[in-house]
């Protein structure tokens, strides 16, 4: 049976109990979806506890409005990682993980001021102290990410390897809807409409000869594009659709040279 837990102090008496099992973590921002359950199934797979964190993190949104209307569903959350066999999940607010304010964060140097980097000020600072918070209460021996939000991944990666954090991150491959769209919480802030042509963001990724093309093809199906640029072998993009930011990338071997 999943536990759960809201306060830091009963997590932390929780993993003192659990000293000597192998701990698999797969952080969240509730909202689940097919892809966070790929990522609870996969770490199922290779630990002998599963550990999830339900965390909206306020640190790594630059815009108040986005904050506030990001989907919180937490109810059939739990619904779910029960059914997926998650055992423990910890809920925390955000004066649990930041009893001080927000007055010590970790800072990226100026190569992440790129992509999500540059356009979402605060994001990647946000992103990075939220996880190394986490992996501190949690103290995993594997973490489960998915490629989807890859510059994250990235970033998160280096991170661990800069503080020498003894947990090994696991990349996961992006889950995608039958459309191609990549799964993700903001998909539900869309209408059916829009859903529908959010698809091409993948069709543009995958289909174009260039980041200049992708960002032609995009802009004739109505995103507004922030980004489209390749880099570590992934060809990368953000753009707006109906108000929703949605972001995709994929492997630049894999595109299709028409």
């Amino acid at each position: 049976m999943t536990q759960v837990w809201h306060t830091v102090a009963d997590w932390l008496d929780r993993r003192r109990a659990l000293t000597g099992r192998s701990i698999g973590f797969v952080p969240t921002m509730g909202a689940l979806h097919r892809g966070h359950a790929s990522l609870v199934q996969r770490c199922r797979g290779e630990s002998e506890i599963v550990v999830v964190t339900i965390f909206v993190n306020p640190s790594q949104f630059n815009d108040p409005k986005d904050l506030e209307r990001y989907p919180r569903t937490l109810e059939n959350d739990l619904a779910l990682l029960e059914s997926l066999g998650a055992d423990e999940v910890i809920v925390p607010t955000a004066p649990e993980l930041y009893p001080n304010g927000y007055g010590f964060r970790v800072e990226p140097d100026s190569r992440t001021q790129v992509m999500e980097g540059a356009y979402r000020p605060g994001f990647l600072p946000g992103v990075m102290t939220v996880v190394l918070k986490l992996l501190s209460i949690v103290r995993p021996d594997r973490a489960y990410f998915g490629e989807k939000d890859y510059q994250q991944l990235k970033v998160v990666t280096d991170m661990v390897q800069e503080f020498f954090i003894p947990t090994k991150i696991i990349p996961c491959p992006t889950v995608r809807e039958e459309s191609g769209l990549a799964a993700s919480s903001r998909n539900m802030l869309l209408s059916p409409e829009a859903k529908e042509n959010a698809a091409w963001l993948f069709r543009a990724l995958t289909m174009a000869a260039n980041p200049a093309e992708t960002r032609a093809i995009l802009d004739a199906q109505g995103f507004v594009v922030e980004y489209v640029e390749e880099r570590w072998g992934r060809r990368l993009a953000a753009a707006y659709l109906e108000g929703v930011r949605l972001i995709d990338n994929v492997p630049v071997m894999e595109i299709k040279r028409l």
